[in-house]
This record gives C-alpha cells, sequence and structure tokens, in this order.
C-alpha cells in the first residue's frame, strides 16, 4: 500500500486475480522512466496518476498538456462508474475525487502564465536547432553569440538577433578576420529562418522577465507539490519550437539545480510527453546533449519520464538510463510494428509467469505492463498490473475554471507584463542600472510603462503609445504636453503620471522613462 516512500501506480493481476501494489518507489523516481502505448491505450492517465501520486507526497511535476486532457488535473474529479469498479478491484477502500494545486503555463501567454528566455540563456546549440540550421548557418549564430559576448551587446530575442546578424553581415570582412568566414548568403539564409519562427509565435518566447526555475518547485500550504502544466495544443502545431522548448526546460534545470545525489525524494519530476519530436532529425551534437542532461539530471534531483508511442522512438543510449517503465498496448500488424513489440519486450526483466510479447497486445485500455526500481536500483520483474483511477478530473477544464487557477496562482502577475526595450539596433547596449520605482522598489520603469496598469498593485502607470490597450484621445489645438515639475525625481514621476490620461499622459510617460535613460528630447 502507498506511503509516505512511493506512489501507487496500480495493481499486478494473474489470472484475474490480485498479486500486489505496483508502486513506484520515490529514493529511486529520479532514475528516470519511460511510458509507451498505442494512441487510445492510457498513456495519458497514466501521466495524470503518477503526477497526482508524487503530488501528494510532495514533489513538484511538470508535465506537457497535448490535448488539453490534463487540466483537470486543477479540478476534483467527477465520479463515474467505471472509475468506482476499477478502485473496487484493485482493492482502493479509500477512492475519492480531489483536485490537486496547480499552475498553468503557456508560451503564448494565453491560457496560463508566459515562459520567456532569453537568446543568450537558451545559447547558440538550441537556437541553431530552434531554427533547424544547417553546419555553415550554426557557425553565423555561434559567430553572432560571440560578438554579442566580447562586445557587450544584449541578446535577448529576436530583435536583437536580427540587429546583430546585420551588424555582422555589414562588417563581413573585419568578423571573418577575427572570427570566421562570414557568407552574407548564409545570414540571408538564417534571417529567413527567423522569419519562418516568427510565424510559428517564437517570438513570445523571447524577453524578459525571464523564467525563474524556482516557480517550478512550489508545494501548496497542505505540502502537496504543484503540478505545473504546459499548455501545448497550440505549440505542438510548431514541433521544432515544442520540442526545443522543453529540452531548454531541461538544460536550465540541469545548468541551474546544485548538485544533491539521491535524495529521499525527487526535487522535480519531469514528464516529456510526444518524446519523439526530440530525437527526430537531431543532429549528433545534439543527441549528445540530451543523453548527457539526462545522465546527470537525476544527481540535482530531477527524474524525466518520457511519454512516446513507441519504445523505438528513443535511442538506445537515452533508453538505457530510464529505469521505471509502463508500456501500455501496442499492435503489432507490420513487420516494424513487431519489432518495436519485440524491442518493448527485450527491455523488461523477465517474469516466468508471462510472455511479455504477446502480452503486450493483449493489453486492454488502463491496463500496463509495469516494471520499477526496488531495492539498490534493481528493475523488478515485468507485471501485468491494471492502472489506478485518478483522483482529478479526467478531461479538460473550462475557460472560467482555467482563469479562476490562473488568477489564484502563487506567482499570478509575475510574468505576465513583459518588459518593453528601447527599439533594437545592433550598436546598442543593454540599458543597466535603471532607476526603480513604485513604493516596494521591485519594477524596472521600462516594466511599468509597458505594463499599463500594473497587477500586483505595487504601483500603477496609465496606458502609453506602444501598449494595445491605448487609445489617444485627440490633442487640442494649440494645447502643449505638460512636463514634469522639478521636485525630486520620484515625486515628479508620480505626480505627472497622475496628471492626466490619453496622449498627454503618454508623453508625460515617454518623456520621463527617455529622461532616466539619458535619451534625447
Amino acid at each position: 500500500m502507498a506511503d509516505a516512500t512511493n506512489v501507487v501506480i496500480g495493481k499486478s493481476f494473474k489470472d484475474d486475480q490480485p498479486l500486489k501494489d505496483e508502486l513506484l518507489d520515490l529514493k529511486l523516481a529520479n532514475r528516470h522512466g519511460l511510458i509507451t502505448g498505442a494512441t487510445g491505450t492510457g498513456k495519458t492517465v497514466t501521466l495524470q496518476v503518477l503526477a497526482e501520486g508524487l503530488s501528494r507526497q510532495g514533489v513538484p511535476v511538470f508535465a506537457a498538456d497535448i490535448k488539453g486532457d490534463l487540466s483537470g488535473l486543477s479540478q476534483v474529479g467527477v465520479p463515474k462508474d467505471f472509475l468506482t469498479a476499477r478502485a473496487q478491484k484493485i482493492g482502493m477502500a479509500d477512492y475519492t475525487q480531489s483536485a490537486f494545486p496547480t499552475q498553468f503555463w503557456d508560451l503564448f501567454g494565453k491560457q496560463g502564465h508566459p515562459v520567456r528566455t532569453t537568446l543568450l540563456g537558451m545559447g547558440p546549440l538550441l537556437v541553431s536547432r530552434l531554427l533547424d540550421l544547417n553546419d555553415v548557418q550554426e557557425g553565423i549564430i555561434n559567430i553572432v553569440f560571440r560578438v554579442a559576448e566580447d562586445e557587450n551587446l544584449p541578446l535577448v530575442d529576436l530583435d536583437d538577433l536580427r540587429a546583430l546578424l546585420f551588424n555582422v553581415s555589414q562588417r563581413g570582412d573585419a568578423i571573418s578576420q577575427k572570427y570566421g568566414n562570414v557568407a552574407k548568403t548564409s545570414v540571408g539564409a538564417v534571417q529567413r529562418q527567423l522569419l519562418v519562427l516568427e510565424q510559428q509565435g517564437g517570438a513570445h518566447f523571447f524577453g524578459k522577465p525571464a523564467l525563474d526555475i524556482e516557480d517550478f518547485m512550489r508545494t501548496d500550504s497542505d505540502g502537496r507539490g504543484f503540478i505545473n502544466v504546459l499548455v501545448a495544443d497550440q505549440l505542438m502545431q510548431s514541433p521544432q519550437l515544442y520540442a526545443t522548448f522543453l529540452l531548454w526546460l531541461m538544460s536550465e534545470l540541469f545548468a541551474k539545480l546544485p548538485e544533491i545525489g539521491d535524495p529521499v525524494k525527487p526535487k522535480l519530476v519531469f514528464f516529456f510527453d510526444e518524446a519523439h519530436l526530440l530525437f527526430d532529425q537531431a543532429p549528433d551534437a545534439l543527441l549528445q546533449k540530451i543523453e548527457q542532461v539526462t545522465r546527470l539530471i537525476r544527481s540535482k534531483g530531477v527524474g524525466v519520464y518520457y511519454v512516446t508511442q513507441n519504445p523505438l522512438d528513443v535511442p538506445d543510449s537515452v533508453s538505457s538510463q530510464l529505469g521505471n517503465r509502463v508500456q501500455h498496448a501496442l499492435r503489432a500488424f507490420t513487420p516494424r510494428e513487431q519489432k518495436a513489440v519485440r524491442a518493448a519486450a527485450e527491455t523488461f526483466r523477465p517474469n516466468p509467469d508471462i510472455d511479455t510479447a504477446r502480452v503486450i497486445m493483449e493489453l486492454g485500455v488502463g491496463e500496463a505492463l509495469v516494471s520499477t526500481l526496488e531495492g539498490k536500483g534493481t528493475p523488478s520483474m515485468v507485471q501485468r498490473t491494471l492502472i489506478r483511477p485518478p483522483a482529478g478530473r479526467l478531461g479538460p477544464v473550462t475557460p472560467a475554471e482555467r482563469q479562476a487557477v490562473i488568477n489564484a496562482s502563487p506567482i499570478a502577475g509575475k510574468y505576465e507584463n513583459k518588459v518593453v526595450k528601447k527599439a533594437a539596433g545592433a550598436a546598442r547596449a543593454e540599458p543597466r542600472g535603471l532607476p526603480e520605482i513604485g513604493p516596494k522598489g521591485g519594477k524596472s520603469v521600462e516594466a511599468g510603462v509597458e505594463g499599463g496598469l500594473e497587477q500586483r498593485g505595487e504601483f500603477r502607470v496609465p496606458p502609453a503609445p506602444g501598449n494595445p490597450n491605448y487609445n489617444p484621445a485627440p490633442r487640442q489645438a494649440g494645447r502643449a504636453p505638460a512636463k514634469p515639475t522639478r521636485q525630486t525625481e520620484g515625486e515628479a514621476f508620480r505626480k505627472s503620471m497622475w496628471r492626466s490620461l490619453g496622449t498627454a499622459a503618454g508623453q508625460i510617460v515617454g518623456a520621463v522613462v527617455k529622461g532616466m535613460m539619458g535619451g534625447r528630447r
């Protein structure tokens, strides 16, 4: 039975007789895992059951929600006859429905908290993968990153990258002598790929404030881990962006978390759904990075679970590191499919009572072959298992329910307002040391101007030109815009902001910001 050291996956059976609970040992949950099976066999429900069990034990979870079904975790489950029957069959006398602490994330910022990073934070290898560049074009990206570093130029968003590409192209001879050949045709090809990425919505991913990885690792007042759900239905329309984004998240966890060895329970469990997208046509350098991160991130207390249809989707160098396995049914009508079944069967520790390859093709919906690590890391014999019913809702939330969860989140308002920079230019350096405003001193002038009326109550700023909600009133003829009085900087700023709305307010904000940043007026 479940206790503070494990998560119940389900109950194994033989000849329709219950055997034992199949458990995920928390001490070994950071040894990674693999969940596979054909479409419609129950992978998403298994993922939900594992996420719920980990949350109960105080382990935060991150999972991509491909179809919207995982969002139901945030709501109390609806009693259904087939769920109750499954609970009774596997001996869950205390089965009840409940909701779980959830944070929604959305790269596009529409159905969850926005997720952003900087180009410099992503690095040239992943940027090249994101843009689907060849080796020569990747070399251009490496040169641009090196120039930005050596010349202290900003590399935050796609505008910065485009400006630096133009700069490097214009200084081609000098750059080539120092860093290597820069062909204008290659620069042009990279710029065209930038347009493709922008059309896919990739521009939303770059900017500030950048994601603080610690926000994934929260627990609620009851000690339950937050389940971080990435809204991925729209993101999946751009598979390259989806896969690179999740690999970046894994790399961020690897780079920023301290070494802790093998903890009593993981700091975070990361579910990578549609994992085949990560490996499709990936260059050797990227595959080596994936293998390295998978191998070493467990010492940071992070478990990574790949979710995909076919076990052959995951390269052997990565698959060999995945100790906890759940295999749902596979269909085998073609030689390739039969090969996949044999490959899946061979990854399990044999059980003399089970013909693993045959059972894989016989499993019903909600059934799986399960083998988890036990003792000192030895895989258990494979068992045919009925997956336990989830406690959260099966199926998606309504827009109103989603918004209520977002509003109640402990990070509500932290990432919603994107920082506005000055116009992109290749020769500019990123502004540093800007004065801070507001009684808590926690916001920059840039953030305030872009954000309009700030949501968290630290200060309030009227909308300014450039804000999509700004609707200027007609200016009266001959009327000059008001100017801030020469008092202290803080008083002048606050009073000038409240003096009027509309066009005058926008001009005041622009004037003050320019003054503080040392710009010309």
